[in-house]
């Protein structure tokens, strides 16, 4: 064993729970929501007035006016300096898929030169940071540097807490000094309330107290860990979030047993450690367990209103990899690290819950509320039937690429499960008479037969679809791990608001002309059933079969991120787009040029990596052990020796020749293949190219290098420092 690989898995293997590293479980309603300034607190820091009115302005979405806002400066100030805060921060999510800070103090020099604690509702609500150096798609030019952050009322504002001090940290969006929006979180809002509008105008069809819809959102969030010695010692690991080379171990997930195992006690203890920190901050993780693949792991919290839990997941993850330092460990959140074993996804629930309590895609008791249950499933499962393409382009990216379809994770065709259950419903109710006129409401179900209240769980899982329908509500299965969900969900929200629009519209016109509401809703929903038949599917997803199946019922089957990445420019995007007031168009091609430049980017540094590491370890490790065979082939002959006694030598020299000269060209014609994309200018074409004519060298390069693997492996003639570069991953 090489002094690299020996060192590095030596450290690993020997690791120890310290004292520093033993956690201890904390009650969660001691902790939970500890470090967030929560609705609950300021009511102990503001006037009973100022508090009534802010509450009011949280619940009917009203603007908070400049003098309330000064009051809850001034209360926040109090509740972080109480804390032992010295820093405040507008945390954002700009288009980097990570979140960002710029960090100001509390104090001031007053004018007598005396320190002063200052935080104003100036400082609250607006922000001014460089805006040049985050992507903008063009919207912004390099030196016009100016743009805002803007505070988010509806997302608390938390302390956060590393060993090198305490900040306070305010959610806000990100605009452009032109207003454009340059962020995640800016068009989420705008979605969200859609959503809101679209789905309060169709729920009053059945209840007129509803006069607000929320969406909720539960993550369930995949990953794997790596001791840190072993990170350290792979460049590729730590500069692309995945192994590039590698000897694939001869045990790996085939026996499934380390899917729900036994958690290991250093990995438990990190788990502790990163449920007692995100308690504190207010997101409820409820669940922790192994995953399908050797050292993959899961967390997940309880469901929350979904700006709140997709801010959630953004602080989750720094956590994560902040918690595991303390434990030794790395974090991979990359959708593929490693080849061979499953990927991770990052799962996501959605449901709409109205002001009343109810949760729209749960089925009620009664004829009334079966029809709403139907009237907004069926509207989501034709809102991802009319707009597929769109959905498969907010999970486009290049490390998700990696894990879609691969026997593992939901295919890049975008379907929807439902289980036999509903699936036979929707069958009945779209092939049953309905009386055209109806005199009483019990014949309106004549031939339909009455939904049964459902269980959460009425129907069997299937992890091959994309969208499945699991119990009252939706998930949404192919969002990748290291995503920010506020993309897909931007997207799920806006064609699901536009689909209801349409429906209240197709409804009202029936009324108009005198067919009874109950009657009207129905004949719309029958109509919509049979159109979006062609997305329901309940096999597998992975068969090759339902890939022929899916071309003949004309589903996309997008497989490369460029293609996908098109619809967002679409004339039917853009119009939903804009007519929802989600995007401008200028907006909508920023983010198109935005998700390309990142996707050949990580190719390009993939490639770059690549070459790097044949050009200076494998090939010269090669050459390096060719010269000692040569050496002791020299020494034989001089010995005497027949040439029978140095053959297999000889043999060794000209296989590792062979393929380490052929690593090395087409490493160089990589290199050519790159020059030569990157003097594309547009940047669709130059993505494509990456894609179509740089990737594909990856594979090769790799092929050669397995073949050197396997020389090692099969060869009486050990090469230790090319086992060091390929040690298992």
């Amino acid at each position: 064993m090489s002094n690299l690989r020996f060192e590095s898995v030596k450290a690993a293997s020997s690791r120890q729970i310290n004292s520093e590293e033993k956690v201890e479980t904390k009650k969660a309603t001691t902790i939970f929501g500890k470090n967030v300034f929560t609705i609950a607190k300021m009511k102990d820091y503001l006037p009973k007035t100022t508090y009534k009115e802010l509450t009011k302005a949280i619940e009917e979405g009203e603007q908070i006016t400049r003098e309330l806002a000064e009051h809850i400066s001034q209360a926040m100030k109090a509740w972080a300096l109480n804390n032992g805060v010295s820093h405040y921060t507008h945390w954002f999510q700009p288009l980097t898929g990570s979140t960002a800070e710029k960090h100001d103090a509390f104090f001031e020099p007053d004018e007598n030169g005396e320190a002063i604690e200052k935080f104003t509702a100036d400082a609250l609500v607006q922000q001014e940071p460089d805006a040049s150096s985050f992507p903008n798609g063009g919207i912004r030019n390099t030196f016009e540097a100016r743009g805002y952050t803007a505070w988010d009322p509806s997302s608390p504002a938390f302390i956060y807490e590393t060993g090198a001090g305490k900040t306070l940290c305010i959610p806000t969006v990100f605009v452009s000094y032109t207003g454009e929006s340059l962020d995640y979180k800016a068009p989420l809002l705008k979605a969200i309330n859609a959503v809101d509008k679209a789905a309060t105008d169709v729920a009053q069809y059945f209840d007129k107290s509803i006069t607000k819809v929320t969406a909720s959102l539960g993550i369930e969030q995949e990953y794997f860990l790596v001791d840190l010695s072993l990170y350290n010692a792979r460049p590729d690991l730590q500069l692309t979030g995945r192994t590039l080379f590698g000897h694939i171990s001869a045990k790996g997930q085939q026996l499934e047993d380390h899917y729900f195992g036994a958690i290991p006690e250093r990995v438990l203890a990190f788990m502790v450690d990163l449920e007692n920190e995100a308690l504190k901050l207010g997101i409820p993780l409820k669940t922790r367990h192994n995953e399908v693949a050797p050292s993959q792991f899961e967390c997940a919290p309880m469901y929350e209103e979904i700006n709140l839990a997709i801010d959630h997941n953004q602080l989750l993850m720094n956590l994560m990899e902040q918690v595991a330092i303390r434990h030794n460990f790395k974090v991979l959140l990359h959708e593929k690290p490693y080849s061979g074993v499953n990927g991770s996804g990052k799962h996501n629930n959605w449901s709409l819950i109205t002001n009343t309590g109810i949760n729209l895609l749960s089925p009620g008791k009664t004829p009334k509320n079966n029809l709403m249950f139907l009237t907004f499933f069926v509207n989501t499962i034709k809102a991802v039937y009319e707009n597929a393409d769109l959905l498969r382009a907010s999970i486009a990216s290049h490390s998700n690429d990696h894990r879609l379809g691969a026997n593992e994770a939901p295919p890049a065709i975008i379907s929807i499960f439902l289980g036999s259950q509903l699936d036979e419903l929707l069958e009945e109710v779209e092939s049953a008479r309905v009386a055209k006129k109806v005199k009483a409401e019990a014949n309106l179900w004549h031939g339909i037969p009455k939904i049964p209240e459902l269980k959460l769980d009425n129907t069997d899982r299937n992890r091959t679809s994309p969208f499945a329908f699991t119990g009252n509500k939706f998930e949404f299965r192919a969002v990748g791990s290291s995503a920010n969900s506020a993309l897909p969900m931007t997207i799920l929200n806006a064609i699901v608001a536009n689909q209801l629009i349409e429906f209240k519209i197709e409804v009202d016109k029936q009324i108009k002309k005198g067919t009874k509401k109950d009657l009207a809703l129905l004949n719309v929903i029958r109509k919509y059933i049979k159109d979006s038949k062609a997305i329901r599917f309940e096999g597998n997803g992975y068969s090759e079969e339902w890939e022929k199946e899916a071309e003949a019922r004309g589903l996309s089957n997008i497989k490369s991120t460029p293609k996908a990445l098109d619809v967002y420019v679409s004339e039917e995007s853009l119009a939903l787009f804009e007519r929802l007031g989600i995007y401008t168009k200028r907006e909508s091609e920023a983010r198109h040029e935005i998700l390309l430049e990142n996707f050949y980017k990580k190719l390009q540094i993939e490639a770059r990596v690549i070459g790097e590491v044949v050009s200076s370890q494998i090939a010269p490790a090669c050459f390096t052990y060719q010269n000692e065979l040569i050496a002791n082939v020299k020494g034989l002959k001089d010995l005497g020796l027949s040439p029978e006694s140095y053959s297999s030598q000889i043999n060794l020299v000209e296989r590792i020749s062979k393929h380490a000269n052929t690593v090395l060209e087409k490493a160089e014609e990589m290199r050519q293949a790159r020059k030569k994309a990157n003097a594309i200018e547009d940047i669709r074409e130059l993505s494509i190219a990456y894609d179509e004519v740089v990737k594909p060298y990856f594979d090769e390069i790799r092929y050669h290098v397995n073949k050197l693997e396997k020389i090692v492996d099969d060869s009486k003639w050990p090469l230790p420092k090319l086992r060091e570069l390929l040690f298992v991953h």
